[in-house]
């Protein structure tokens, strides 16, 4: 996930506990296991084809794409300097590039038209933007390293990776605190639930939206990142280190219903919710993957190479066009992609 480890073991009590021995004999073999690190992107290898569709070169490290189907306009995370760079979807144009008071990771286009999510890592903030207008709408103040986001329910829950907790917003400040995790990673809302991909625990934590209770707490794979909401109330998971996609029904009750098994290492994932089609990269293979969520099964409908180290993707429904993020070599790959 990227996350500094040194930082993450320190996040919350109960993970210190851990390393420390806390409520042990003491002795070696009655002290619980350190938790292994959280899954990171397979290291790719220079692209062996030419990326499909049209590449454009973007500054300092892209990472994080969301998309705005009213407008078309794409906007891509950049770091070090932190800028958010805003493209015309259709032609590749940079339109704007405004300063991030920090360092931004995975966008979520919002509920309102044209507002786009921005976690700032380090400035342990949540910055509002409006892609139509570039114009930065507001900053809320988080937990400790924000790196994942969703809304659903009239609130905004963002990942506080490093301080082990999910801020709930509404109306711009945070009105409740999720506690009990260790390194929340990917987020997603289906049937009135939120699911939180519990990195470092290999865990999947399920909270009532409403009531923001907790409700279930299954296995993750071997080794989960990422998630997103398919449109039948399912949601689906990368899962990095089992080189697997994980399809989980959050309600009644809380179960995996298929396995996908992926090589290449799946990392980013993006969903169409118009066609009901999930996105997933391969970061050691540079391969981009379509499923069809609908009917059961789901039924693999397109592949296409990218370009190199592609941790981030993102769909316009609207179009079909695909946006991949390549990190190594500050590119943005645009594909068009009839669903």
């Amino acid at each position: 996930m990227s996350a500094p480890r040194t930082l993450a073991t320190a996040a919350a009590t109960g993970v210190a506990c851990l390393f420390a021995g806390c409520g042990s004999t003491g002795h070696p073999a009655a002290r619980p296991k350190a938790l292994p690190p959280a899954a990171e992107p397979g290291v790719s290898p220079p692209p062996s084809v030419r990326p499909a569709g049209r590449v454009r070169p973007l500054a300092s490290f892209p990472e994080g794409v969301a998309v705005d189907p009213g407008s078309g306009r794409v906007a891509v995370g950049l770091r070090n300097p932190d800028r958010l760079a805003i493209i015309d979807g259709g032609s590749g144009r940079l339109l704007h590039r405004l300063v991030l008071p920090e360092s931004p990771r995975h966008l979520l286009l919002g509920g309102e038209p044209g507002v786009v999510l921005v976690p700032a890592e380090r400035a342990d903030e949540l910055v509002r933007v409006d892609v139509r207008t570039a114009r930065i709408l507001s900053r809320t103040p988080v937990g400790t390293f924000p790196h994942g986001v969703v809304e659903a329910g009239g609130r905004i829950f963002v990942a506080d990776e490093l301080g082990g907790t999910i801020s709930v917003i509404r109306g711009g400040r945070v009105v409740a605190t999720l506690r009990g995790l260790t390194q929340p990673g990917g987020l997603a809302v289906a049937a009135g639930r939120l699911a939180v991909v519990d990195v470092r625990t290999r865990r999947l934590v399920v909270f009532d939206v409403r009531t923001l209770r907790r409700v279930a707490d299954v296995t993750a794979g071997v080794g989960a990142t990422h998630a997103v909401a398919g449109r039948d109330g399912e949601i689906v998971v990368a899962d990095t280190e089992g080189r697997a996609l994980l399809i989980y029904r959050l309600a009644p009750t809380v179960r995996l219903q298929r396995r996908v098994p992926l090589p290449g290492t799946p990392y980013g994932i993006a969903v169409d919710p118009v066609h009901d089609q999930v996105w997933v990269t391969l970061t050691s293979s540079n391969r981009l993957l379509g499923f069809q969520l609908t009917g059961g099964a789901p039924r693999r409908v397109a592949s296409y190479p990218t370009v190199r180290q592609p941790n981030t993707v993102a769909v316009d429904p609207a179009t079909g066009r695909l946006f991949v993020a390549s990190r190594t070599e500050s590119l943005l790959e645009m594909i068009t992609h009839r669903p």
